[in-house]
């Protein structure tokens, strides 16, 4: 790449208040035309991009201005707005920097830090990816983490995704940024978390009562009709379908469903005995035991 070429002066009127050092010798500019005046041996420093395009050092003797004037760079053009430009600058130079304003900010940073081949600062944002603000959006935050090779970030942002409804038509376009292998790996994950809640609602070991096709009443000898389970089953299966996590099925919700209440209402038809064929809370406490056992993450 060609080396910087040294000039005398810039214009001061829209040289950013933050960033106009009589002894910053290089001048970048933003999309929206602000100058930002910063030291090379900053961007040196901390970019592999500056690295290689500035001189290392002062400017040849032969370059020097005239006594009194500061030396600066042709301006640089970067093709970032402002609010990008202006963070990534401050977290290099060690300025005070405001807190993130989103998601799309944090993105933008970490592109041109990308971009720069800033290896620093891409660490101190993936220590600030895990704050509240970024889990709330846990399916961008695995697509960056998958990205730059982020495994505890990937792990901890597959968890947050179980609480999404993943094959939803909003969450299509964080999808398709996924490589093949990650796609698979979180679609997976969803997917055998519901399988293997249904093949354990169906087993006759946990849940007998309602799982024995041949079950008579132990009272009376009436043959036992599990329909109201079943029922109960389909929509469960469906709950864990939509939201991985699983925690709508032990919620206050689950309560006002149809299947719920059908279910544990079922009684033997023989109406001299009405003996309850479901108890309620051993199995609701054997369905929360094993939703803690379900895997957590990719």
């Amino acid at each position: 790449m060609a080396h910087a070429r040294y000039i005398t002066s810039i214009p001061t009127q829209k040289v950013h208040s933050s960033f106009n050092s009589k002894e910053a010798n290089v001048v970048l500019c933003s999309a929206e035309g602000t100058f930002y005046r910063i030291p090379s041996f900053v961007l040196r420093s901390t970019t592999g991009y500056f690295r290689a395009i500035l001189p290392p050092g002062p400017p040849p003797p032969f370059e020097q201005p005239p006594s009194g004037q500061g030396q600066v760079t042709d301006p640089i053009m970067v093709n970032e707005k402002d609010v990008v430009l202006e963070r990534l600058l401050r977290l290099i130079s060690g300025l005070e920097t405001p807190m993130w304003e989103s998601f799309d900010e944090l993105d933008a940073v970490m592109s041109l830090a990308e971009k720069w081949d800033a290896k620093g600062l891409m660490c101190l944002i993936r220590a600030a990816v895990t704050a509240p603000r970024f889990l709330a959006e846990p399916l961008r935050l695995y697509v960056m983490a998958t990205r730059f090779g982020w495994e505890h970030e990937a792990k901890l942002a597959s968890t947050h995704t179980l609480k999404l409804s993943i094959y939803d038509e909003e969450h299509a376009e964080q999808l398709q940024r996924l490589s093949a292998k990650h796609l698979m790996a979180i679609l997976s994950f969803h997917r055998r978390r519901r399988d293997l809640f249904m093949t354990f609602l169906d087993t006759a070991e946990a849940f007998n009562a309602g799982n024995d096709p041949d079950r008579y009443c132990s009272e009376c000898g009436e043959k036992v009709n599990n329909h109201s389970w079943r029922e109960l089953k389909a929509r469960m299966f469906l709950e864990m379908d939509l939201r991985p996590l699983g925690d709508t099925l032990l919620s206050l919700d689950m309560e006002d469903w149809r299947e719920s209440i059908a279910c544990w209402s079922a009684k033997c038809r023989n109406e001299k005995c009405g003996m309850l064929h479901f108890d309620r809370s051993a199995t609701l406490r054997a369905i929360q035991d094993y939703l803690d056992q379900l895997p957590l993450t990719v």
